[in-house]
């Protein structure tokens, strides 16, 4: 059965279906093969360079990369960007982040993959909010808003002996909207770090 999945077919049919990033689910759905025959199918296209593998079960076409942004939100979940890139993102701060940085409530994880690292750092479930949805190119990803970001990344620098972010647009960030975030985290310590920081 692998055999009569070709190349040309195989494409066409998860480009048909819109999935930027397919898994071996995906491959035994479309085409009726076994776990096995999606193995197989997977470990020829890989070596042949004709898809790419992003981590053990998740693989794209080169020729067609989605954005990094949309990466990051199917490598690892639950999570959404934020920390320096969301802050990057939203011209909280002027350096520009090629790390993409997101945050979970899982265990905090790194992978390398196509060149870029996608890192995640865990928080508390009682601090997991502050995102919403938006699109690059037409795929939708989670994103922090700029407050959330910012109280992420100095929850995370003070749980690490950082010192907070100082250099930043504070025209940016609303201080009563941050203080909010700051206390689901349940920590005085980053309640006294943001008041002071955005002073």
């Amino acid at each position: 059965m692998v055999k009569l999945v070709n190349q040309t077919i195989f494409a066409a049919k998860i480009r048909e279906k819109k999935l930027p990033i397919f898994t071996a689910i995906d491959i035994r759905t479309l085409f009726g093969v076994s776990a096995v025959a999606a193995s197989a199918l997977f470990h020829r296209y890989k070596r042949r360079g004709f898809i790419l593998q992003l981590k053990r079960g998740l693989y794209v076409f080169p020729d067609t990369l989605p954005p990094d942004v949309y990466i990051a939100s199917k490598l690892y979940g639950p999570s959404y960007i934020s920390l320096e890139f969301a802050l990057s993102y939203h011209g909280v701060i002027p350096e520009t982040v090629y790390e993409i940085t997101s945050v979970t409530t899982k265990a905090t994880r790194r992978f390398k993959t196509l060149g870029k690292i996608f890192s995640y750092r865990k928080i508390k479930k009682t601090a997991y909010t502050g995102y919403a949805i938006q699109k690059q190119n037409g795929m939708s990803f989670y994103i922090a808003d700029a407050e959330k970001a910012f109280v992420d990344a100095n929850y995370l620098r003070l749980m690490n002996g950082q010192k907070p972010i100082s250099r930043f647009n504070k025209d940016k960030i609303n201080p009563g909207k941050a203080l909010k975030y700051a206390s689901l985290f349940g920590n005085s310590k980053l309640i006294g770090i943001i008041k002071t920081t955005l002073k």
